[in-house]
């Protein structure tokens, strides 16, 4: 009885059985609505930035684009930490401890309100250190100050959002969680052009667009999960309950996560300081490049997402025979689509940068990184895929290790002392691939290592 309403539920809650079936399928179907949700998720940065570059001053939009590594600085960290609380309620679900599952939703969503407060916190505080400590231009440094203000003040809706998408996602729903960011990201275009293009209000309309719309998608999923009657959704009640055990697994697995996140964007903050040092074009053109990348990335963004569930769950059931063939699945699946994307940005670059930023001298430097970039996507992939298998298998302190070294430890002494010895643009462009194919040699010494204790 209990695995027929199990069957019924899954199937009113657009849940994808990840743990049978056909292993390709079941990756793709439970990867495309993450794919459709990402790419509405982007749809928030880029009608800021399509908004303030057509309708804003050059410095409005120069100020939120360079801010982007400021706030996954706090953002990422947070968001590594929920994502870990994800895998551990995947493993559960998988397992078929339903009781377990359910403490672990609870204890994720306590965690939640936790790192909202602490989130809030730190980021209304050390926005304005970090903006002047990577020279940001006077001109442009009152935009940059008075979005992020705002947008830290509103994070608890971006970190409610992500985290209970990641609880429904960890179970296999990924539909819901799709359907009410359609809906926000709707929400987010129509504020962004009243309150930018219409009144005009600048970067204060945008951050307050971007903020409301997040909260509308948070308030929707916590509606869903509080209607939930599967053992799958949450109850008030027991939210504040602590346990103690499932919160230490939580940060045994997010806090690698978050580490990584928060500590990498020191290192994308230091490249962001030389980028700077070219002034107002070079930053202008970047940000229109972090723009794009963050668009035509997200096929690979969705797989790397998808696989440690998909893995987490079959370790859970025991099922290694699925969790090799998956993970070879999505890492293939991910390279391949990573190379041809970068194919396709490399031959439409300057059409594609044009979307964002108008000037000729902005798009020049856009057009420099697209040509040093590009052709190593692969690489990226290869990493963010491999690093998804491990933290599936609980492994997520070797993924963080390696990251750390590679894209930030490495990053930051390739950038300080190469752009000394070579004063030009693109000698900050190979720092991506260079650190990209480092992480990547080391994570396939590991598989190698460590295939057999797989079977």
């Amino acid at each position: 009885m209990t695995d027929q309403v199990t069957e019924k539920q899954q199937k009113n809650t657009k849940q994808v059985d990840l743990i049978g079936g056909p292993i390709g399928r079941g990756i793709l179907r439970f990867c495309i609505p993450l794919f459709m949700g990402q790419l509405l998720q982007q749809l928030y940065n880029i009608a800021d930035a399509w908004v303030l570059g057509n309708f804003a001053e050059e410095n409005a939009f120069a100020a939120v684009s360079s801010g982007g590594s400021l706030s996954f600085f706090v953002i990422g960290f947070f968001g590594g930490l929920g994502a870990g609380g994800g895998i551990v309620i995947s493993r559960y679900f998988g397992a078929g401890d339903r009781e377990k599952t359910a403490d672990a939703i609870h204890s994720n969503m306590l965690f939640a309100l936790i790192c909202c407060v602490v989130a809030t916190v730190v980021g209304l505080i050390a926005v304005p250190a970090l903006m002047r400590f990577i020279d940001t231009p006077p001109e442009v440094l009152p935009y940059g100050l008075t979005y992020f203000r705002i947008y830290f003040g509103g994070i608890s809706t971006i970190i409610l959002y992500n985290v209970c998408m990641s609880i429904m996602r960890s179970v296999g729903d990924s539909y819901h969680p799709l359907m009410y960011l359609l809906f926000s990201s709707l929400m987010n275009i129509v504020l962004d052009l009243l309150f930018v293009a219409v009144l005009p209000w600048g970067v204060v309309g945008a951050a307050v667009a971007t903020v409301v719309s997040q909260g509308v998608s948070a308030l929707l999923c916590i509606v869903r999960l509080l209607r939930l009657q599967d053992g799958t959704g949450i109850r008030l009640r027991e939210i504040p309950v602590w346990h103690g055990d499932l919160m230490k697994q939580i940060l045994l697995q997010g806090l690698p996560m978050g580490l990584q996140n928060s500590v990498i964007s020191i290192g994308n903050i230091v490249v962001q300081k030389n980028i700077n040092a070219f002034g107002a074009h070079a930053m202008s053109g970047m940000g229109a490049y972090s723009k794009v990348e963050g668009f035509v990335f997200l096929p690979i963004t969705s797989i790397s997402m998808g696989i440690p569930t998909f893995v987490s769950q079959n370790y859970g059931a025991k099922r290694m025979d699925r969790v090799k063939k998956g993970a070879v699945f999505g890492i293939i699946t991910g390279v391949v689509l990573a190379e041809l994307i970068g194919l396709v940005l490399y031959l439409v670059a300057g059409d594609t940068l044009r979307f964002f930023v108008k000037d000729p001298d902005a798009i020049s430097y856009g057009i420099m990184h697209v040509s040093v970039v590009a052709f190593f996507f692969c690489l990226l992939a290869y990493s963010h895929c491999c690093a998804g298998v491990m933290r599936g298998l609980g492994k997520s302190i070797v993924p963080m290790v390696t990251m750390l070294t590679f894209w930030c430890g490495v990053r930051i002494i390739y950038v300080t002392t190469a752009i000394r010895l070579i004063p030009k643009f693109t000698t900050i462009s190979w720092c991506y691939p260079l650190t990209w194919g480092c992480s990547s040699i080391v994570f396939t010494i590991w598989f190698l290592a460590n295939i057999r204790k797989l079977s």
